[in-house]
């Protein structure tokens, strides 16, 4: 079914008895030519751009629990390109220019609201850091403005521009970055890809590989063996896990970052805000709740949930930033899973195992990336070779001293 305003009026008339569920939810098969390991975004993105853009279709999505229960609906929805490095730049642009085309690519509201991204400065240095950041995204062809500390006054009014620890000075601002719907950019995937053939098949947990000689060939699920001609596994925070069972050790670690909503309040904030004297960010959501996050909990885990110590220095951050917040009441918070790895870049490549790909070690950055992760890592399955914009996101450039270390904030909790 596509969606349309006609479809709308149509359904409103038949007391909207008439849609359909937005996907298949398919009974695994014998055999694939392609399996993917993880029902979120990465995944589901991956799957589509194999059958959308390659032609590929005997896919299968393998999720162990429902589609969108893990990082895809733990997360705080920016949409960004506001890298520096070569290695990262060009990559989250394409993931931008394809954030902007997703709804009518996919026909499915996901939600882009491109409300801007600015990240404040508060000292000279870190505004001539900011340029620098700027320079390099105007050059990779992403926008870019700098603004002084007026400019960010009129913007926004509330923040505390007079604190003498941590003055305002202006921001670095990137006016197509924003947010979108977690949940329905997952759906949206999933829709687009079973309606081009792949099957998504949700309760079914991979448990082990079947190997012929040096190859993996199936793997082995909760519910039987599934043949295949290769695997690709977009497992986030649980990468190590699943490469264990191939008998791989990654450079990754497994770290919680927490998330939080406030209650609803009138609209206070425009875009999306980032602190430059502490790790804190926020937007405001459609239902004027309050979204905001800061640094990762600093311990190994595979738990949902995080500790009081970073419920209290993200909150600090936020008075910091603006203190008018104090007053606003914290709704709910939970707490996704990273994949962090070594550098704080990630890894889409080839595992040294013949038949596997891995898509890995997204660190802060999963989200944001979903559409560029998916159709790199289809283009690396389907032709053997790394996307243009993903050749120095390698597994082995850990080993050979080429890491892109863009803010020197890889899993090590100290340097956060």
């Amino acid at each position: 079914m596509r969606y349309s305003l006609f479809a709308l009026a149509r359904e409103a008339f038949r007391s909207h008895r008439g849609w359909q569920p937005v996907w298949r939810d398919a009974a695994p098969r014998p055999h694939y030519d392609v399996i993917i390991v993880g029902g979120g975004g990465h995944g589901l993105a991956t799957a589509y751009y194999l059958a959308e853009r390659f032609g590929i279709r005997n896919v299968a999505v393998l999720e162990k629990g429902w589609i969108g229960s893990g990082n895809a609906g733990r997360n705080t929805t920016i949409i960004r390109s506001n890298y520096l490095l070569p290695g990262n730049q060009p990559f989250y642009e394409l993931s931008m220019q394809l954030w902007e085309s997703l709804e009518q690519q996919l026909n499915y509201n996901t939600m882009v609201s491109q409300r801007g991204v600015l990240n404040l400065f508060h000292s000279d240095a870190q505004r001539d850091a900011f340029a620098r950041r700027g320079n390099a995204m105007l050059l990779s062809g992403a926008d870019a403005e700098l603004l002084d500390a007026d400019d960010v006054r009129r913007m926004l009014p509330l923040l505390d521009f007079d604190n003498a620890r941590f003055p305002i000075k202006g921001g670095l601002l990137q006016r197509r970055g924003g947010t979108a719907r977690h949940d329905a950019v997952v759906w949206g995937y999933a829709r687009g890809a079973s309606e081009l053939g792949v099957d998504i098949v949700q309760n079914c947990e991979v448990t082990g590989f079947v190997r012929d000689g040096d190859r993996v060939v199936g793997v082995e699920t909760s519910r039987g063996r599934i043949g295949c001609g290769s695997v690709g596994l977009a497992v986030a925070g649980s990468s190590s896990r699943v490469a264990k069972m191939l008998g791989l050790r990654l450079p990754i670690e497994s770290h919680l970052i927490q998330a939080f909503v406030s209650e609803g309040i009138k609209p206070l904030i425009p875009g999306v805000v980032t602190f430059g004297a502490g790790h804190f960010y926020i937007s405001q959501s459609d239902k004027g709740g309050l979204v905001f996050g800061g640094d990762i909990d600093g311990y190994n885990s595979y738990a949902q949930r995080g500790n009081l110590p970073v419920i209290e220095d993200v909150c600090e951050g936020g008075m910091a930033l603006m203190p008018s917040i104090g007053r606003v009441r914290i709704l709910r918070n939970w707490a996704g899973l990273l994949d962090m790895s070594m550098d704080g870049s990630p890894i889409i490549d080839r595992a040294p195992i013949e038949g596997v790909y891995l898509n890995a070690g997204w660190c802060y950055g999963g989200f944001k990336a979903t559409p560029a992760s998916g159709l790199c890592f289809a283009h690396l399955i389907a032709n053997g070779s790394s996307h243009p914009v993903a050749t120095e996101l390698r597994l082995d450039r850990f080993a050979a001293g080429h890491l892109i270390d863009e803010k020197g904030r890889g899993a090590q909790p100290n340097l956060h």
